[in-house]
């Protein structure tokens, strides 16, 4: 049997999701760690860190692309 209002929400679009990022958050990568690690991250002990690791891992693929680039100058 059928649940809900029939025909679907109208409005839909006005309660959906929005971002501002150039790129949505539409992936999921996992990564491991120690369990104080996890334990302080779950109690709190650093907010945001989701947005913290995202940053680093861009940041670090930006230096590993200038760094090779780098590399394909030099060598041409």
């Amino acid at each position: 049997m059928r649940k809900g209002r029939p025909g679907g929400n109208p409005d839909l679009k006005k309660y959906q999701f929005t971002t501002e990022r150039e790129h949505p958050l539409t992936e999921l990568a996992a990564f491991r760690v120690d369990k104080p690690t996890k334990e302080a991250l779950k109690s709190g002990e650093l907010p945001g860190w989701q947005e913290i690791a995202r940053e680093a891992i861009a940041q670090a693929l930006e230096e590993k692309r200038k760094k090779q680039i780098e590399q394909d100058l030099q060598s041409a």
